[in-house]
């Protein structure tokens, strides 16, 4: 068990480039309390910048790139679906760092034939080389396909004497995953500041680095706090062993003895369905809601569900009332501009 500040010491030994606007806020949504009996706070990646669609894998690419630039790399290849937050941001943060992006996207849902939308878009605008994969025989074979053609540019690259750097989808690696180590201890110094313990952290988990690096966090500081990670997408029996082996690779990587084991924290697949990119009713009332008390947007895929499942947690009494409920918002508001297939209903009701 560390303190918050040693914590944070060995984070400082790894290469870290400044992206992001930290500390992000953090702020109680005082009507819903009320309404849950609960205190529920607000954390708020989504606003971690570089530019107005920020997001959490901001935090990771401060280290991704960190490491990148320390190897002198000058390209960076990552992969996602064609509407992908993490795909996005990453060539937000190579433009900040003088980095040429490439992105292998999968069109999961196919874009809009009549013009391209939302971060898909923003990908053209910032100047990313784009190639799409359609998806012919499922989801997990064209992610495979677009990684295979990704590495066959690479090989490419290096003979022409280029440094590609590579970063997995969803920056989801040990080092990626020390930005939420790095987010963990930020988040509960904050909550200390005020005087109150984190009872329960809700997040999406999509790929799993995030996940890693808040339950890394949570060994190092020795926390009590429970962390609820509501999937995006189907995961297998072995995703909390993965998650669990990816956070310890973390704390390997910055020389902690702390570990975590799959126990540590709950993986929640009730509220992703029919698909990932597929929105859902629990999932669209949550974002009226939230928008309708609050003001704040979440997104179809990754937030708006991922806030179901707390207000469904909430209302079944499965968050003592009283207790401090924080509720990390990973950003994604871009979706909300997507296709209709992204956002289904959510503009009729």
């Amino acid at each position: 068990m560390k303190s918050i500040e040693a914590a944070n010491e060995l984070l400082a030994r790894q290469p870290r480039q400044t992206l992001g606007f930290y500390p992000t806020p953090l702020h109680k949504l005082e009507r819903l309390s009320d309404e849950l009996g609960i205190n529920l706070y607000l954390k708020r990646d989504d606003l971690s910048g570089i530019n107005l669609f920020g997001g959490n894998k901001i935090r990771k690419l401060e280290y991704l790139l960190g490491d990148a630039i320390f190897k002198n790399c000058d390209t960076v290849f990552t992969y996602g679906a064609t509407q992908s937050n993490h795909a996005m941001q990453t060539t937000t943060a190579c433009r900040r760092c003088g980095l040429e992006p490439i992105l292998y996207l999968v069109s999961i849902v196919e874009p809009d034939s009549e013009g391209m939308r939302a971060n898909l878009l923003l990908d053209y605008i910032f100047g990313a080389e784009v190639h799409v994969v359609s998806e012919h025989s499922g989801e997990e074979d064209a992610e495979q396909l677009a990684y295979q053609m990704g590495e066959a540019h690479a090989v490419r690259l290096k003979k022409e004497g280029r440094r590609p750097y590579i970063i997995p989808i969803g920056g989801a690696s040990p080092i990626g995953s020390l930005g939420f180590i790095s987010g963990f201890l930020e988040l509960v110094g904050q909550m200390e500041a005020m005087g109150k313990p984190v009872d329960y952290l809700f997040h999406s988990t999509g790929t799993g680095g995030t996940l890693a690096g808040l339950a890394a966090g949570r060994a190092l500081l020795g926390s009590n706090a429970k962390i609820v990670s509501i999937a995006a997408s189907p995961k297998d029996p072995d995703y909390e062993n993965h998650v669990s082996s990816l956070a310890n690779q973390s704390l390997s990587l910055i020389g902690a003895e702390e570990t975590v084991e799959p126990g540590d924290f709950i993986v929640d697949r009730d509220y992703f369905a029919p698909g990932y990119e597929l929105p859902n009713e629990q999932g669209n009332n949550a974002i009226r809601r939230l928008a309708r008390t609050e003001g704040i947007l979440t997104d179809t895929v990754y937030s708006g569900k991922a806030f179901a499942g707390l207000l469904d947690y909430a209302e079944s009494g499965r968050l003592p009332k009283g207790s401090n409920v924080v509720f990390l918002h990973t950003g994604g508001a871009t979706a909300l501009f997507a296709e209709k297939e992204i956002i289904g209903d959510l503009a009729e009701k």
